[in-house]
């Protein structure tokens, strides 16, 4: 449950820095604002936990041995680009539109990132369970907004397109993260070490386009209070995992808490939608197809942990 609920917040993320994206009309702000509100909690968690910086020097160490290289402790940059593209493209097209794009992009890039070897469990085969996986999850895009390809002038074809390619950086950042998690052996520090590295970019961002454009800065809304609340949701996410990932494991944390989002994105756009929400047969059919990808690709992996396990309590 606690997995599935955490994939639900993460859905909320998205509707919440969508939404101060619109009330200042600047993504990049509303971006710096998500990921500046995480850091600060992680630097709090930080000076306080000894873990999380004895993790800091052993990344550190990794890194002047040559076990990390330095683009792998950039994560954050790819993190940075998600939210600054989620911050503007969810009042565009709605959370369930958005997280079905952006899972279509995670899944197939996560092929490449595999083969290649990026993450920390190293050079994996491609199964032709995870090719279907990803062939649905694209289709499963082109379904959920099967019905704004004829809307004259519009803006959400490109907007899903970009939470396509968000996805896709996401698959690439998990895997990097991964290997700095397992060099800190500490969950936290590589999450402290991602916001960092993001927020540099976003403020970075920001102030050229404030120097440079006439989109300058708004004032910040003082209500409602929750719109300040996407930095916190992306800690929690990280903590829940980091606690429930022990007793479920990886595989059965994540689809649970994809699980979670692709429901709660349904939810978010009928009960709380953006402008650009639209609710179709066609979305929730698309929604469907996102959840039974990421089944398809996890099936195999999960029947022989279960088949594992069984021998060993056998044994």
């Amino acid at each position: 449950m606690a997995a599935f609920c955490v994939g639900a917040l993460t859905a909320l993320q998205s509707r919440i820095n969508g939404e101060l994206s619109y009330v200042t009309g600047n993504g990049i702000e509303a971006a710096v604002v998500s990921f500046s509100s995480g850091w600060i909690i992680l630097t709090v968690m930080l000076v306080a936990w000894r873990p999380m910086r004895t993790g800091l020097g052993q990344v550190a160490s990794a890194l002047r041995r040559g076990e990390l290289r330095w683009w792998q402790v950039l994560g954050g940059l790819l993190g940075g680009f998600f939210v600054a593209v989620q911050s503007p493209a969810v009042p565009l097209i709605g959370v369930a539109v958005f997280t079905v794009a952006v899972v279509a992009g995670q899944s197939a890039n996560s092929l490449v990132v595999d083969r290649i070897g990026l993450g920390p469990a190293g050079r994996q085969d491609i199964t032709l369970a995870r090719v279907l996986s990803a062939i649905l999850a694209v289709v499963a895009v082109g379904v959920a907004v099967s019905d704004r390809w004829n809307e004259p002038g519009s803006s959400s074809i490109p907007a899903v397109i970009a939470a396509l390619v968000a996805g896709l950086a996401i698959a690439v950042q998990q895997a990097i993260n991964g290997r700095v998690g397992r060099a800190a052996g500490n969950a936290f520090t590589a999450t402290w070490v991602n916001f960092s590295v993001g927020c540099l970019l976003l403020g970075s961002a920001l102030g050229v386009a404030w120097a440079l454009t006439a989109n300058d800065p708004a004032p910040l809304p003082s209500q409602p209070w929750w719109l300040y609340l996407g930095g916190v949701i992306g800690v929690l996410f990280i903590a829940t995992a980091s606690w429930v990932v022990q007793v479920l494991g990886v595989l059965l944390f994540a689809l649970l808490s994809i699980a979670g989002q692709l429901s709660g994105a349904l939810v978010i756009d009928v009960v709380f939608p953006t402008a650009g929400a639209t609710f179709h047969v066609s979305l929730v059919l698309g929604v469907l197809l996102a959840g039974l990808a990421i089944l398809v690709g996890a099936a195999p992996a999960w029947l022989a942990s279960r088949r594992s396990d069984s021998q060993r309590g056998a044994g």
